[in-house]
């Protein structure tokens, strides 16, 4: 990879055995291999650590204890030395050549900040037949505008800055309106570069205790823009 082109991807990954593999996997076989594969152990407790390790040659390891998401992301902003920024959650995963054709769009764009594309459900093939009702979400592809999809420019991401570590979901949601606030320029690429797994802990489900986490995200994205009304009117 060129200097100044490299890609380090984060992955936040918590007691989720059975499907980091299959996410780290989405990564190494991209077509546009990444500069780095940081993985923050968000204080797992079950197998995820060991299976992380079988690809030490390829990803970068650390562990924190359990604070959530948002600081495992942060820990891998701060580790990673790139260019640009991907993530990736333990349980989904990348079309072979996402990267790839997020570059592209950078190269013809160059001004740039952040590159999405579309996210696709997909239900998890261990799932019966009753827990696929029960598990429902679109299956038709959809504008991502996830951290799955995101591929960043490290300094962009900077200015907007870190995600918010208070917040148990809903970081990027949070991060997503901070960057449309400060005006950085995306572009929506019109291909799936995400397939999203639905099964039964998944993190909407995991953390039913924190939904209203969303409304505090709402209320702080409100507060900001009447501060800055007001701000402009005096």
């Amino acid at each position: 990879m060129m200097p100044n082109n490299r890609i380090s991807v984060i992955i936040p990954v918590y007691n989720c055995e059975k499907y980091i593999e299959e996410a780290v996997q989405s990564v190494i076989g991209q077509t546009l291999k990444p500069y780095e594969i940081i993985i923050v152990d968000d204080g797992s407790t079950d197998k995820s650590a060991n299976i992380v390790k079988r690809f030490s040659e390829k990803v970068s390891y650390y562990y924190q204890p359990n604070s959530g998401a948002a600081k495992a992301r942060n820990v891998g902003v701060n580790k990673a030395a790139g260019d640009f920024l991907a993530f990736l959650d333990s349980d989904d995963i990348w079309v072979p050549n996402k990267l790839a054709s997020q570059m592209d769009v950078f190269e013809q764009n160059p001004l740039a900040d952040m590159v999405f594309g579309y996210a696709q459900n997909f239900h998890s093939p261990e799932l019966t037949a009753e827990m696929k009702t029960k598990i429902q979400g679109p299956m038709q592809a959809l504008p991502g505008h996830v951290a799955g999809t995101l591929l960043v420019k490290r300094s962009s991401f900077l200015q907007v800055g870190f995600f918010e570590e208070s917040l148990r979901v809903g970081e990027f949601i949070d991060w997503y309106l901070k960057a449309k606030e400060k005006n950085l320029k995306s572009v929506l690429l019109d291909k799936v570069l995400l397939r999203r797994r639905l099964h039964n802990s998944n993190m909407g489900i995991r953390e039913k205790s924190s939904q209203i986490d969303y409304a505090r995200i709402l209320k702080a994205a409100l507060d900001r823009k009447r501060k800055n009304d007001n701000g402009a009117n005096e």
